[in-house]
C-alpha cells in the first residue's frame, strides 16, 4: 500500500511549487525565525494558509467591555485621553493613554516613554495589540505594539480616490502572539503573495467554472490583501471549497489504494448458520442488514475497511463475533482490541458466553492484557502464536513485539476513539497479509463528520435497539437553581436498592487534584461563572459520604477507577456483576462495555464536566434488563451556560444521532474533530463540519468524479502535488493507516 502511496502522488521532495519555498529566502533569517518559533510555519504555503481570524474596517471599533483578563488581542479603538505622571518610588514617568470604543474605556500604559504622546493623540484611530491585564479593577494593556490609521498618509499622492480605496479597504487581523503581531503578520503576507504568481491550482478548471470559483492565487489575494467585504468572502468561499476537495480527495485516494491490497476472503458457512439458530433472540434488521455488508465484506480478495456505529446497546458487539466466527470458519484468527482492562475483560466474558461451551472450547478465546501474570501471559501468548486461538480478545498489550499471530484474519477496534492511528496500525500489520479491519463506535457520527475523519472507510449504522428494551428515564438535577435536590438523589438510590438493584454514582475525578486519564473530559467552561456549590465530584470526596447517608446505610459501595491494580478492578467488576456490590462509585471507566442487567440507576456527579457523547454512553450502563432504567444528571451549573445546555440536551432525548448533531454544535471544531486522531491538531483551516455540510459533500462528489476517471491523477498533476504538499509525512502516515 506504502508503494501504491508513493506511485500516485510522489514525495514531498517532488514539489517544488511556489508554496514550497522556504520563509527564509523570501521573508529573510530574522523574521523567517520569529514565524517559526511562534506559529510552527516553514514554507510560503504554511504561512498563506494563516488565514485571518476576521477583519476589521478602520471606521470600526471593538467592544472593549469583552475584553478577557489574561487574553492576547488585536482591537481596534480611538485614543480618548493622554495623561503622563512621575513615579512615586523611582526617577522616570508613565504614560498612560486611554482608548475607547465609545462605550468601554481601557488604558495603554507605557514606562518611560513619553514621546508617543507625539502621535498618541486623542482622536486618532488605530490597532492596538497586547496582553490584557488588570490594574485596581480596570482593564490595561502594559507596553502594546500598535499602528496607527495616519490621515491617510499611507496613500502615495493621496488621490480622493485611492484615498476612499484605502479607508474602505477591510484590514485582516490574524491570530497573533505577543512576539508577531497580526500587521507584522499582513506585512508578511504582503510579501510572500507577490512571490506565488501563477500558482496552478489544484481543483481543475472545470470544476471551478461551475461553481464559479476563483483561480488559488487570486483566492489567496482576496482573501489576505481584500479591497472590499466581497472579495475576501469570495476568496475565502474558494478556499474552504478548495480544502475540502483536497481533504475528500485524499481521502478517496486511499480507500482506493487500500482496495489495491490483496487480502485473503473468508466466505461464511455452517460455524455462522448454527450460531445464529441457537441464538435465543432473533436479530434485529439492521444488525442483519449489517451483518451482510460486513459478510459481503470479508467474502471479497480485497481488504474490508468498515466502521459500524450503533446506539448503547444496538448490539455492535454481537455483529463483531457473528464476523469472528466466519473468520474462525476459515482458519483464521481474529484480534478484538480494547481501550480498557475493565472493558477488555468485559468483551472476554460476554463472547465466551456467547458462544457457548462447546463453541468456545473450539474456538479457544483468551485475554492479553498488561496485568496479566507470567505465567498466564506465556500460555495466552503461545496459544495465540498456534493459532490455536482464534479470538484473541486484549488492550494495548495485543501490540507487543512478542504477540504474534499464524493467520490474522480480522482486526475489531471497539471504541476507535481512544486510540491512535499507530497503535490500529500496529496489529493490523502482524497479518501475513491485510487483514480485513472492523471498528466499532458507540458514539454516532454526523455525516459531515464521517465524511470528514473516515471518508475512506465504509460505514454501516445500528439504529434500531432489540426488543424489550425499555426506555431510560432522564432527568437534570440543577443545584444552581435546586440546592434542595441533593438530598433526594441518595434517597432515590435507597428506593432502587431497596427493590432489589443496583446502581453506578459517577464522577469525574478520583480525587480532588486527580482526574482520570480521560481524552474525552472537559475543562471547565471558560464563559460560565464560578460555580461556588459544586457538589463532591470526586471518589475520595464522595465515597464516605455515601456510606453514611441514612438512605444507604449498611449498603455494599466500593470504588473503580482506572488507578486502581488490574486484578483489583476485575475483582471489583464481577462482584458487581454477581449483585456482591450494591453500589460503584466510580470514574468514566464504566462508560463503554459493562453490561449488568440488574444496575437500573446512575448519578452522574458534576455533569457538566462530561461530553454529549460522554453522558449518553454512560446512560446506557443502565436499563439494560428486564426493570427501567433512571438516570440523574447532578450539575451546578447555571442556565444559560453551554456547560448547562450539554447536560440538558442530553435529559432531553434518547436518541444518539440527535445528541451528535447537538454536541457537534456545542463543541469546538477540535474537539469533535479529535486530535489524536491524526497524532496531532486538526488540519481543517477554514472549513466547518458544523456549517459546512453542502461544500463537503459537493467536495467529495467532485473529488470522486475526477478520481473515477483519471485514478493515478496523470492528467491533473497539480493535485497530485497538493496531495502531497497537504500531507506533511506524520498526517501522510495517519490516512495511509487509519
Amino acid at each position: 500500500m506504502r508503494a501504491a502511496a508513493s506511485a500516485t502522488a510522489g514525495s514531498v521532495d517532488d514539489v517544488t511549487g511556489p508554496l514550497d519555498q522556504q520563509l527564509v529566502r523570501v521573508l529573510g533569517d530574522r523574521t523567517a525565525k520569529a514565524l517559526t518559533r511562534a506559529f510552527g510555519m516553514q514554507t510560503v504555503g504554511d504561512l498563506l494558509a494563516h488565514y485571518p481570524r476576521r477583519y476589521a474596517k478602520r471606521g470600526e471599533l471593538t467592544a472593549l467591555t469583552e475584553l478577557t483578563v489574561g487574553e492576547e488581542v488585536t482591537i481596534v479603538a480611538e485614543v480618548l485621553r493622554v495623561t503622563e505622571r512621575s513615579m512615586k518610588n523611582r526617577k522616570g514617568s508613565i504614560l498612560e493613554v486611554q482608548i475607547t470604543d465609545g462605550r468601554g474605556i481601557v488604558t495603554l500604559t507605557f514606562f518611560n516613554q513619553a514621546w508617543r504622546k507625539d502621535t498618541l493623540k486623542p482622536g486618532v484611530r488605530g490597532i492596538f495589540a497586547g496582553k490584557v491585564g488588570e490594574y485596581r479593577g480596570a482593564r490595561q494593556l502594559a507596553h502594546p505594539d500598535y499602528q496607527l490609521f495616519d490621515d491617510l498618509e499611507l496613500v502615495p499622492g493621496g488621490p480622493d480616490a485611492e484615498a476612499q480605496k484605502w479607508a474602505l479597504a477591510p484590514i485582516p487581523i490574524y491570530p497573533a502572539t505577543s512576539t508577531v503581531s497580526s500587521w507584522q503578520l499582513q506585512k508578511a503576507m504582503g510579501v510572500a503573495l507577490d512571490s506565488i504568481d501563477g500558482l496552478d491550482d489544484p481543483v481543475p478548471l472545470e470544476v471551478r467554472a461551475e461553481r464559479q470559483l476563483l483561480d488559488l492565487t487570486r483566492a489567496m489575494r482576496f482573501t489576505h490583501q481584500p479591497e472590499d467585504d466581497q472579495q475576501w468572502r469570495r476568496g475565502r468561499d474558494t478556499l474552504r471549497f478548495h480544502e475540502a476537495f483536497l481533504l475528500q480527495a485524499a481521502l478517496l485516494q486511499q480507500r482506493a489504494e487500500l482496495r489495491s491490497s490483496p487480502a485473503e476472503p473468508r466466505l461464511p458457512g455452517d460455524e455462522l448458520a448454527g450460531f445464529d439458530a441457537e441464538l435465543p433472540f432473533t436479530l434485529t434488521p439492521d444488525q442483519r442488514d449489517v451483518g451482510d455488508e460486513i459478510a459481503r465484506d470479508l467474502a471479497a480478495a480485497v481488504p474490508m475497511n468498515r466502521l459500524v456505529q450503533g446506539e448503547v446497546g444496538s448490539g455492535k458487539t454481537l455483529v463483531a463475533v457473528r464476523a469472528m466466527l466466519t473468520v474462525a470458519q476459515n482458519g483464521g484468527q481474529s484480534a478484538l482490541l480494547a481501550p480498557t482492562e475493565v472493558l477488555a475483560a468485559q468483551h472476554f466474558r460476554s463472547i465466551v458466553a456467547t458462544l457457548g461451551p462447546d463453541r468456545a472450547a473450539r474456538l479457544r478465546p483468551v485475554l492479553l492484557t498488561g496485568q496479566l501474570g507470567a505465567a498466564e501471559r506465556r500460555k495466552a501468548l503461545l496459544a495465540i502464536a498456534s493459532g490455536s486461538a482464534r479470538i484473541v480478545v486484549g488492550t494495548h498489550a495485543l501490540l507487543g513485539d512478542q504477540v504474534q499471530f499464524v493467520d490474522l484474519g480480522l482486526v475489531v477496534v471497539d471504541e476507535q476513539h481512544r486510540f491512535g492511528v499507530e497503535q490500529r496500525e500496529t496489529l493490523r500489520r502482524k497479518g501475513a497479509v491485510p487483514p480485513h479491519v472492523l471498528v466499532l463506535t458507540a458514539t454516532p457520527i454526523p455525516r459531515t463528520v464521517a465524511m470528514t475523519v473516515f471518508g475512506d472507510l465504509d460505514v454501516s449504522t445500528i439504529r434500531t435497539l432489540p426488543e424489550g428494551r425499555i426506555p431510560i428515564v432522564s432527568h437534570v438535577v440543577p443545584l444552581a437553581d435546586k440546592p434542595g435536590w441533593w438530598p433526594r438523589v441518595w434517597q432515590r438510590l435507597g428506593e432502587e436498592l431497596d427493590a432489589g438493584r443496583q446502581g453506578f454514582v459517577v464522577v469525574p475525578a478520583i480525587d480532588p487534584s486527580t482526574v482520570e486519564d480521560d481524552p474525552d473530559a472537559l475543562a471547565d467552561d471558560p464563559d460560565a461563572p464560578p460555580v461556588v456549590d459544586r457538589p463532591p465530584g470526586s471518589i475520595v470526596e464522595l465515597l464516605p459520604i455515601l456510606q453514611q447517608a441514612p438512605p444507604l446505610a449498611g449498603r455494599r459501595i466500593a470504588a473503580l477507577h482506572g488507578r486502581m491494580p488490574a486484578d483489583e478492578k476485575d475483582a471489583t467488576m464481577r462482584a458487581f456483576a454477581a449483585g456482591e456490590l450494591d453500589v460503584l462509585v466510580a470514574t468514566t471507566v464504566i462508560e463503554v462495555g459493562v453490561d449488568v442487567p440488574n444496575a437500573t440507576f446512575m448519578a452522574v456527579i458534576d455533569a457538566d464536566r462530561f461530553g454529549v457523547s460522554q453522558l449518553h454512553q454512560l446512560r446506557g450502563r443502565v436499563g439494560r434488563g428486564a426493570h427501567p432504567g433512571l438516570c440523574l444528571f447532578v450539575t451546578a451549573a447555571e442556565p444559560d451556560t453551554t456547560a448547562r445546555q450539554r447536560v440538558d440536551a442530553v435529559a432531553a432525548t434518547l436518541d444518539g444521532f440527535e445528541l451528535a448533531q447537538v454536541d457537534l454544535e456545542l463543541r469546538r471544531e477540535g474537539d469533535v474533530l479529535g486530535a489524536s486522531q491524526s497524532g496531532g491538531r486538526s488540519s481543517l483551516k477554514l472549513l466547518r463540519v458544523v456549517t459546512d455540510s453542502e461544500v463537503i459533500i459537493d467536495a467529495r462528489g467532485a473529488a470522486a468524479a475526477i478520481l473515477e476517471a483519471d485514478p493515478a491523477l496523470a492528467g491533473h498533476p497539480a493535485l497530485s502535488e497538493a496531495l502531497v504538499r497537504r500531507l506533511d509525512e506524520s498526517a501522510r502516515e495517519f490516512m495511509a493507516k487509519n
